[in-house]
């Protein structure tokens, strides 16, 4: 790292992004509030219900006597009286609002700008675009993710994301900064082409959709599950076991697998274009469009996995938990691809700056 006393932009880069590193760690913990509240919120709901069954109950044996009665249920003032046996309802106004989902979701805003920050000015002291490395393709990486984050919550409400990706960002990003930092150094000959903008900015936006494809397939796992833990018990006679509750203020199995297809789509696409692109570049830089080498490979095997995951989603006998499944290896080996490839195997596309 750059001496404590440099006042070089590089220095400052670095100061801007353990800013953000420390913002989304805030935001973290308060993602993680909002989702012991919808616990606490969905355990009182359940409560709410079985009580509501209870006084049901009173509620027949009122409207048979002819008598008026009023009762307050989760969904409202219910009043029964012998002109409207059906009930008429007053609907709530004190609708859960989860501000610690909001707090998060501004502090995550404050930590991207200064993400934003930390990126621009690297980009401006190396006088290039800042994704030439290891250090500075985490840094683009995850601000990527966290903006398609944020972009996506104007459409979807995945604040429930929240503390997977700010939790994502803290660890790669941390993990990048203490592990890949190097200092700004001149372009190798290869790297010296429009393709580095096009190729590797692509690859990180494609990167970014698959991680949230990746957190909604891992909500959808265990979203499955409770369901299925609620249907036998139902069928058993049971009580629901509580469990992960806030669970229960999500969208159902279902939706969070259709919105894991519809990342991960976009995001094969992009990565598509990211294996031809490379082929593209590497027939200008060494007169080949394909050579087998191993960060080639790794390429068009993630390409592999996330066709086999759309392919496999289209038929009936794979949606599921055996599809999520195929997203979260997919994801892994992205992230193995990045990491384990770029340090331990050696070949053409050694750029990860680290000196062996």
């Amino acid at each position: 790292m750059p001496g404590t006393g440099t006042l070089s932009l590089d220095a400052i880069s670095l100061l801007l992004v353990w800013t953000a590193i420390a913002i989304y760690a805030l935001a973290f913990i308060a993602y993680a509030i909002d989702l012991a509240r919808r616990s606490d919120i969905a355990l009182k709901a359940q409560d709410a219900a079985a009580r509501e069954t209870a006084r049901e109950r009173e509620l027949v044996a009122a409207a048979a006597s002819g008598t008026a009665m009023s009762v307050e249920t989760p969904d409202g003032v219910v009043t029964f009286d012998d002109d409207a046996p059906s009930g008429r309802t007053r609907p709530r106004s004190d609708k859960p609002r989860f501000v610690w989902a909001r707090i998060g979701t501004s502090l995550t805003v404050l930590g991207w700008l200064f993400h934003v920050a930390g990126d621009v000015t690297r980009g401006v002291a190396a006088g290039r675009v800042p994704w030439s490395n290891m250090y500075e393709f985490a840094l683009t990486g995850t601000m990527l993710i966290v903006a398609v984050y944020l972009v996506v919550l104007f459409r979807y409400d995945l604040r429930f994301l929240g503390a997977f990706i700010t939790g994502l960002a803290v660890v790669l990003l941390g993990g990048a900064t203490l592990a890949f930092y190097v200092e700004v150094v001149p372009l190798a000959d290869p790297l010296k082409s429009v393709w580095l903008v096009i190729h590797v900015f692509v690859a990180s936006l494609a990167t970014a959709l698959f991680a949230l494809a990746f957190g909604l397939s891992v909500m959808q796992l265990l979203q499955s599950r409770r369901e299925r833990r609620a249907v036998a018990a139902s069928a058993d006679g049971e009580a629901p076991r509580r469990g992960a509750s806030f669970l229960r203020t999500l969208p159902d199995a279902d939706a969070l697998e259709s919105l894991a297809y519809r990342f991960a789509i976009v995001g094969f696409i992009f990565w598509t274009f990211t294996l031809i692109a490379g082929s593209i570049w590497a027939n200008d830089a060494w007169g080949r469009y394909w050579g087998f080498d191993t960060k080639e490979v790794w390429t068009f095997v993630i390409w592999v996995l996330y066709a086999g995951y759309i392919h496999a989603r289209a038929t009936r006998g794979w949606r599921g938990t055996r599809s999520a499944w195929l997203s979260i290896i997919g994801f892994t080996a992205v992230l193995f691809n990045f990491t384990i490839v770029n340090v331990f195997f050696k070949g053409l596309h050694a750029y990860s700056g680290l000196t062996s």
